[in-house]
């Protein structure tokens, strides 16, 4: 049985701008990464809202044809589903821009694509804008990492699909190479008006040595703490943004593919001063599998994060609680390992700030 599809299209203003006058042409590009309709001067807007309401009744009342003159982005849905809408479990994802013409245009052509019986929702991607490239170097990583939260899942019910017909060039090149790590295929509209399919291949982003020699760092860098040493990790891997360093999109992409077997090989030395093994610790987490493993290194994390945050960065998975009494000594702390089959405690206790970890053991 085939699988329904889940689509991802990036939307541009191609709806706004085709056969448009210079003049109007000009003012959608002027306004093009400004995010709010009140910073656009009003005689502008009454011009672009006269657009958007001429192009909604264009579609409306539009054949297929026409739409697929009118819209990149539906012209490479509709060639996908064979110029029909099958009812089902399709899911279609609009990304667009962070800016107001680019959700307005979204909207046209969800509205468009609700009219046909299709499930469609829109994604305005946070700082997914021009104007400012560290801000928009941001908005790609964050998109990494919804790719790896969100359409991971997809793929295990759905065809995952990027249709990379329309949006804008910076998106469409960065959206061709994750679609090598996160989707079954990706399609175009070629020149000669056929859509061109082009299949996933197995790939996988080979830096995993990098990671392992600096995962002190790389570690920290997830977690949005600081980091002293980025000397070992390569540029194109990070971003440095008033004084402070943070993953790039490829740097994201790297750590995503590569953390998840690395967690599982063993449990590594804390990423932080403020949490520091005790003599027993290390003892106690030795013979695990390698998904528990993986799953005490993410605790650690979550310890880190929340100590090093002061307590303001509230983890429900990590579920720090106080014990009762005084059952296991020196431990006055307790956080869920996991709670399927052995369920399993990591218990520790303060020393000051640092918070150390005594012994993984039976819940009490």
């Amino acid at each position: 049985m085939n699988k329904p599809f889940f689509v991802l299209s990036p939307c541009g203003t191609s709806l706004l701008t085709n056969g448009v006058s210079q003049e109007l042409r000009s003012i959608i590009n002027k306004n093009a990464n400004v995010q709010n309709r009140n910073q656009i001067p009003q005689n502008e807007i009454s011009l672009l809202e006269e657009r958007e309401h001429y192009i909604r009744q264009k579609l409306a009342d539009a054949d297929t044809n026409d739409v697929i003159r009118m819209s990149a982005e539906l012209n490479g849905i509709i060639k996908l589903t064979g110029h029909g809408f099958a009812e089902g479990n399709d899911y279609h994802l609009l990304l667009c821009t962070d800016t107001w013409l680019g959700e307005m245009t979204a909207r046209v052509a969800e509205e468009w694509l609700r009219s046909k019986g299709v499930t469609v929702e829109i994604r305005r991607q946070k700082d997914l804008q021009t104007a400012d490239l560290q801000a928009f170097q941001l908005a790609l990583s964050e998109i990494v990492k919804w790719c790896e939260q969100e359409i991971t899942d997809w793929r295990k019910s759905h065809h995952t699909v990027f249709n990379l017909t329309g949006g804008f060039k910076s998106v469409q090149g960065f959206l061709q190479t994750l679609a090598a790590f996160y989707a079954d295929e990706s399609v175009y509209v070629f020149e000669t008006a056929d859509l061109l399919r082009i299949p996933s291949l197995p790939v996988r982003m080979d830096a995993q040595s990098v990671v392992r020699e600096n995962l002190h760092s790389f570690r920290r860098l997830n977690l949005g703490l600081k980091v002293s040493d980025i000397s070992g990790i390569p540029e194109i891997f990070i971003l440095q943004l008033e004084g402070e360093t943070a993953f790039s999109a490829w740097g994201e992409l790297v750590w995503k593919q590569t953390k998840k077997q690395i967690y599982r090989d063993v449990v590594y030395p804390s990423p932080c001063e403020r949490v520091k093994y005790g003599p027993d610790f290390l003892r106690s987490v030795r013979d695990l599998s390698p998904n528990r493993r993986s799953m005490v290194n993410n605790k650690v994390d979550d310890l880190t994060r929340y100590l090093e945050s002061e307590g303001e960065d509230h983890i429900k998975s990590l579920d720090l609680k106080q014990l009762k009494g005084n059952p296991k000594p020196p431990s006055t702390h307790e956080i869920d390992a996991w709670a399927d089959q052995d369920a399993k405690r990591i218990f520790g206790h303060y020393e000051g700030n640092v918070f150390v970890l005594d012994k993984l053991g039976k819940h009490l």
